[in-house]
């Protein structure tokens, strides 16, 4: 088990496991409405977002992406379109968005780029 003892002087966020979706076209989420994440992934005892409102839309993504386990859990509640219009925006640890941009290297374009 030597494998899985993490460095001297590590950090959490150094080890923590972020799930990455082969490709962003297997993100085909919900992209409006009110829904309700499963409990896993929101654990607050309200788990429901309006995702036609910004606030909720952000929150919601920011979630998904830092405790999906699976990128069958990605693909369920995240979309491909949306991910790419808000990703600028969103609060994210930094290695897990290190790690999405070095998988998708599109999303570390400027906002205006990847328009159209």
């Amino acid at each position: 088990m030597a494998g899985r003892v993490a460095p001297p002087g590590s950090t959490y966020g150094e080890q923590r496991h972020y799930t990455i979706p082969a490709s962003l076209t297997d993100l085909r989420g919900p992209v409006a409405g009110v829904i309700t994440l499963d409990q896993r992934l929101d654990w607050s005892g309200d788990g429901r977002y309006d995702l036609d409102d910004p606030g909720d839309l952000q929150v919601f993504y920011q979630t998904v992406l830092n405790q999906a386990s699976t990128a069958d859990q990605l693909g369920r509640w995240l979309n491909e379109e949306t991910l790419r219009r808000i990703w600028h925006e969103l609060w994210l640890p930094g290695r897990l968005r290190a790690l999405w941009q070095a998988r998708f290297p599109e999303l570390s374009a400027p906002p205006t780029a990847m328009a159209g």
